[in-house]
């Protein structure tokens, strides 16, 4: 009997001091990050021969102006969901917001959630994810902002769930059933380097130390997608989304994912100062950023060695024509299929 309360006692120990575990019901998934839900054939396609059960769709962001917190640029339904495609609806909530009263929110954010969902039937939803990029300096008014939500989803039988950025892994974890681990934005794109600012093992490596201990669920979400950072003068400038880098009466490739503009113009892209045109130079410098799958599934692997578990279900950020074309369908079968 004294041996086997001893093993006992050591089993519960090294279950106290492992990890949260991984999501229940894992399904291959996808984020959908755009302010009108239509998708088209291309993406359809990619949902149907990926087997994907699950959309992580972001509903509307939450700013604040003037200390006072409000939704802005809320999706709008163009079509309905596909059958047989689950919708965890998304909430980006800007950080600065937790430095004025939240008491409000929770209530109002869960009820326009429910009624965007009964408009738009948006039907069998159980799960409602924040995605906030909290600090030490917000913790606490963000974990008690969560602690409301959670409470409001479970009086209609939801559950919650947050994303988690590299550097809040050696915080606490907020309180919520799971979090979807970004593997993505890792570095910082303002500077230039030879570090690739979406993903790159030498900015990810220094945290995975802290998932083995980590105490909440966790799934992982990876990128698909690439960036056009245009510079000038090695100043950062912006993010040209929408650029087509082929027009040769603009710009010249000057090597591989490099470009130089050779005819200055405006072009309707946000601009790094908040407003909506973006001008290109002549001499500004233009580079294409995306981590390979070679060095995407480097970083998988060494994320589930340190998390067994962890890629059970696996989120492709984001569902976009433009984006999912960046890799192969071998790519996206080993990823969401882990």
């Amino acid at each position: 009997m004294k041996y086997i309360l001893l093993a006992f006692v050591a089993v519960a120990c090294l279950c106290c001091s492992s990890g949260g575990g991984d999501v229940d019901d894992p399904n291959p998934s996808v984020y959908y990050w755009r302010t009108v839900f239509r998708l088209d054939s291309t993406e359809r396609a990619f949902l149907s021969q990926h087997d994907v059960k699950r959309m992580y769709v972001r509903y509307f962001d939450v700013v604040s102006h003037k200390a006072v917190a409000h939704p802005n640029a809320t999706i709008s339904f163009a079509q309905p969901v596909p059958e047989g495609i689950e919708v965890i609806p998304t909430i980006f909530i800007v950080n600065h917001c937790f430095r004025y009263d939240m008491d409000s929110i929770p209530e109002k954010l869960v009820d326009r959630v429910r009624q965007m969902n009964e408009t738009n039937d948006v039907t069998g939803v159980r799960e409602l994810q924040i995605d906030c990029d909290w600090t030490s300096q917000t913790q606490d008014d963000y974990f008690a902002f969560l602690g409301k939500v959670r409470a409001l989803l479970k009086e209609h039988g939801m559950r919650l769930s947050v994303t988690i950025r590299l550097h809040q892994l050696n915080l606490p974890p907020p309180p919520a059933d799971y979090g979807v681990l970004m593997m993505y934005n890792t570095g910082d794109f303002r500077e230039k380097s030879d570090r690739n600012p979406i993903l790159d093992y030498r900015d990810a490596y220094p945290y995975l130390k802290h998932l083995a201990s980590y105490k909440l669920p966790l799934c992982s979400a990876w990128p698909c997608y690439s960036w056009n950072l245009l510079y000038s003068d090695n100043q950062f400038k912006g993010i040209l989304y929408d650029v087509d880098l082929a027009d040769s009466n603009v710009y010249r490739e000057v090597a591989p994912g490099r470009h130089v503009v050779i005819s200055s113009r405006a072009l309707p892209e946000p601009n790094s100062d908040g407003s909506d045109m973006t001008w290109v130079n002549v001499g500004d410098s233009v580079i294409t950023v995306k981590p390979t799958a070679s060095q995407i599934m480097h970083i998988v692997e060494a994320v589930e060695k340190e998390r067994p578990g962890i890629n059970k279900q696996t989120i492709i950020y984001s569902l976009d024509k433009k984006s999912i074309q960046n890799y192969d369908n071998e790519f996206y079968q080993t990823l969401l299929n882990r």
